[in-house]
């Protein structure tokens, strides 16, 4: 008899919802840097956001945000006026995404997964409304990971393998249908 399940193989929990938020990814029009983000609480996804101008705005690969279009032709550095930039984070867009439908996100255990360790602004948000623990795939310039050991807030750096071995595989099943 055949043990089926160990022929099994799935992502874990955190691949899981890390796929979604590189997901999610796929429809951010930042032209500088695509982020997605989940917030997850039980296992069950509250929220999704990408990075990009707000709703009714051009978008930023339209033209809508000078300062990436400045960062693009290099007369702006990685990380400088960041506070000229109209793209709304992933981060933000899930909370704001959150608080938009009336869903107390950072109670209960609450996880941010996201594809860059958040800028000290979203790192703010996500520790006021509550969320405890952040899942990342990369680091981010801007991080203040001070800030997140004095919160109390767990931060798991996901390995990028992982998440490219599952990818191919979903990539697989339309390159070779059964």
């Amino acid at each position: 008899m055949i043990c089926v399940s160990s022929l099994f193989e799935r992502p874990n929990w955190d691949e899981y919802f890390m796929l979604q938020a590189e997901l999610a990814k796929l429809r951010s029009n930042c032209i500088t840097r695509q982020v997605g983000a989940v917030i997850v609480r039980n296992h069950r996804q509250l929220a999704t956001g990408y990075n990009g101008t707000p709703p009714g705005i051009k978008n930023c690969f339209e033209g809508g945000c000078k300062r990436c279009q400045l960062r693009i032709e290099g007369k702006i550095e990685s990380g400088a006026s960041l506070d000229r930039c109209l793209c709304n984070h992933a981060e933000a867009n899930a909370i704001m995404h959150c608080a938009i439908l009336g869903i107390e996100a950072g109670v209960e255990g609450a996880i941010l997964y996201t594809t860059f360790v958040p800028c000290l602004e979203c790192t703010k948000m996500a520790i006021t409304i509550g969320i405890k623990k952040f899942v990342c795939l990369d680091s981010y310039p801007e991080a203040d990971f001070d800030l997140l050991k004095e919160a109390g807030v767990e931060l798991v750096q996901l390995d990028k393998n992982k998440i490219a071995k599952w990818a191919k595989e979903i990539v697989s099943k339309y390159e070779n249908p059964v």
